[in-house]
């Protein structure tokens, strides 16, 4: 038998287990830990990460087509886009209503922007198309007048559709209203309204049922009006000639029964969607039109990668661009390009100084690191603007050449809105990026291996190339990847001194943003270019290994 009695599992203070106190003092302490990174982690999220999976989103995102125009898209899901016939005239009739309700709701301009990027002059289009959608709607409301002169009225509009006192309520078509007018107006429209059609009425006037609703909808949960007191849209109007046209006016016997009949027997002609398009705008009647906003009805596309590729989404698939268009693949291999070549600049000219500045005695290299970093004490704008000044032709570099006698007068360099003058500028701006992580490694490295090396019979040649290079190779390195991913992304720089051909993918993208608005684009260019800088990384930590990446 054993000597050591069982006295049972080991106690804490407490007198609990001490196992389980244990476990719980290791949870407390990583809940503090947590607590205390959580405000980082928090600006992390919201700062960046967030607007990365924004960036994400808006570049394949494309719901305003559906949005605005939710029946035209749906009768446009059975039309063949390949044939050489425009849509049938439910498809035309679709759109009239939806346009109509989009102008009402100022929101069709936005739709023509957003089209206007697969097809230039869509924009126009739909603007004037909007300003000229009421003008059938007052002449069926003149020619119903002319029949009877009650139809005009507010009063009989509300009493025709809401029906007899008695009648079943269609709560689907305010549902399906409400959600339409909801989503065209970026906003949730709540609140009851002072009526409910009629469901007799919604079968025998569907479309007037339907545009009324809407119209009533808007009118009094978003206008703040009364709707017996307030005019129809225009819609309205071209909604019941639609209606008329085809109903069976003779078995009801609801509120304005024999105005019906009489609007009936009057015969007054179905609206044609097809002709009134076209006599707005001949570009109606065009197959192209009606293919790009076919082609982009889809709520999410690629079709702005294709463009930032330079190619296009079409009915037939991806195609290339035409060549006058095709400059942003010529944008990315440019950044690439005077990105390397502004990393190269830096590196060359960063590596004497760090040198000099860990080979000086410490007083001396304070002093020199500060005019090293004298340039973060002024605004970038201005150090740009300083380079713009000196590098014109009229400027003060110019200027001591033609006094040198080393360029004439009349045949002055041109050294600004070119890449000479972005690589020039960006190259000053960025050198401190690079010297920095070279003097932090250089001040680690022992002189005496240099001395050891010397004593065994190296040149001064062999003993910096085999011996003092290869240990300041992780502050080079961790210099290029800083100054190589900064320059690809700058933006003022190439802006004030690139002109035309000193630009980078940056300034595209910023373009687009704030003045193309196109920003479903400018959100491509960004997911490409930061794919490329992590493609681009990944190859540098494979090849160079990222662990020898040193600040110091």
């Amino acid at each position: 038998m054993s000597d050591i009695a069982d006295t049972g599992p080991v106690l804490a203070a407490d007198g609990t287990p001490l196992k389980r106190s244990l476990a719980r003092a290791l949870r407390v302490q990583k809940t503090r830990a947590l607590l205390l990174i959580a405000p980082l982690l928090a600006f992390v999220l919201i700062s960046f990460i967030w607007p990365i999976g924004v960036m994400l989103f808006r570049s394949v995102e494309n719901e305003i087509v559906e949005n605005t125009l939710p029946n035209t898209v749906k009768e446009l899901a059975t039309w063949d886009g390949g044939s050489q016939e425009l849509p049938p005239q439910s498809a035309f009739e679709a759109l009239y209503f939806d346009m109509f309700a989009a102008t009402e709701l100022k929101r069709h301009t936005r739709l023509g922007t957003r089209l206007n990027y697969e097809k230039t002059g869509i924009s126009s289009l739909f603007r004037q198309s909007g300003r000229k959608l009421d003008d059938p709607g007052k002449d069926y409301r003149k020619a119903l007048g002319a029949v009877t002169s009650d139809i005009t009225k507010s009063a009989t509009w509300l009493e025709l559709i809401s029906g007899a006192s008695d009648a079943a309520r269609s709560a689907p078509l305010v549902a399906s209203q409400r959600q339409r007018l909801s989503t065209l107006d970026d906003r949730q429209i709540k609140g009851d309204l002072s009526f409910s059609p009629s469901a007799d009425i919604v079968q025998l006037l569907p479309r007037a049922a339907r545009e009324y609703t809407a119209f009533a909808l808007y009118t009094e949960l978003v206008d703040g009006k009364d709707v017996a007191k307030t005019k129809p849209w225009e819609s309205v109007y071209v909604a019941l000639a639609a209606d008329l046209s085809d109903a069976d006016v003779s078995g009801y016997n609801g509120p304005h029964a024999q105005m019906l009949r009489d609007l009936v027997a009057a015969d007054v002609t179905a609206p044609d969607f097809r002709a009134i398009f076209t006599d707005i705008d001949k570009d109606w009647g065009a197959l192209e039109t009606w293919r790009t906003i076919q082609t982009h009805s889809k709520p999410y596309t690629s079709g702005y990668f294709l463009n930032a590729i330079d190619m296009q989404k079409t009915p037939e698939g991806a195609m290339a661009q035409p060549e006058n268009k095709q400059i942003l693949v010529k944008l990315f291999i440019r950044t690439l390009i005077m990105s390397l070549i502004i990393m190269g600049s830096c590196a060359l000219l960063a590596y004497p100084v760090a040198w000099i500045l860990a080979n000086l005695p410490a007083r001396k290299a304070n002093i020199l690191m500060i005019f090293v970093l004298l340039p973060f004490w002024t605004s970038l704008l201005v150090r740009t603007s300083a380079w713009k000044v000196m590098l014109q032709q009229q400027g003060v570099i110019n200027d001591v050449l033609v006094w040198l006698g080393l360029v004439d007068d009349a045949d002055r360099l041109i050294m600004i809105n070119n890449q000479f003058g972005t690589i020039v500028a960006m190259t000053h701006i960025l050198l401190p990026f690079m010297i920095l992580p070279m003097y932090s490694v250089m001040q680690t490295i022992n002189p005496s291996y240099l001395r050891a090396a010397k004593s065994l019979g190296a040149t001064n040649w062999t003993a910096f190339w085999r011996v003092y290079f290869p240990q300041t190779i992780p502050g080079i390195g961790a210099g290029a990847i800083l100054v190589f991913i900064l320059s690809i992304g700058y933006y003022i720089t190439p802006e004030i001194v690139g002109g035309t051909k000193g630009v980078f993918i940056s300034n595209r993208i910023a373009y687009h943003i704030s003045s193309s608005l196109n920003w479903g684009l400018a959100a491509a260019l960004g997911t490409i270019l930061l794919v490329v800088v992590l493609v681009l990384y990944w190859a540098y930590d494979k090849i160079v290994g990222i662990d020898n990446v040193k600040l110091g």
